[in-house]
């Protein structure tokens, strides 16, 4: 199994730059590939930002340009800047892990992290 844990979310002014942060423990090395998610309030969760065990790397188109998903140098961070933020970035940030097992694919997410976003 696998575990999440997500900071560096907070308030933060239209324009602004914010940093999350996603820290996985547990069977680490079995993650192909890893991702962030956001939720705002009366919609559903959706893609932000995913990146593989390769580096590739793929943007919802709502964030291009503007953010950027990274890798530690550790396999079991993963980290997403957020850049020139707008209000309809608030949202609740969730870090989601997959990986294969003898069971089928199987997923992981965090608790979440919150970013307001002012105008």
């Amino acid at each position: 199994q696998v575990q999440l844990v997500e900071s560096g979310g907070g308030l933060v002014q239209a324009g602004g730059s914010l940093r999350l942060s996603c820290a996985a423990s547990g069977n680490i090395f079995s993650i192909n590939d890893m991702g962030w998610y956001r939720q705002a309030p009366g919609n559903k969760r959706e893609l932000v930002a995913r990146i593989g065990n390769g580096g590739r790397t793929n943007y919802a188109d709502s964030v291009k340009g503007r953010f950027t998903i990274s890798r530690g140098t550790a396999k079991n961070m993963i980290y997403l800047q957020l850049n020139s933020l707008k209000p309809e970035d608030t949202a609740v940030y969730y870090c989601n892990a997959a990986w294969n097992s003898p069971v089928g694919a199987q997923d992981a997410w965090g608790q979440g992290t919150l970013v307001t976003v002012s105008s």
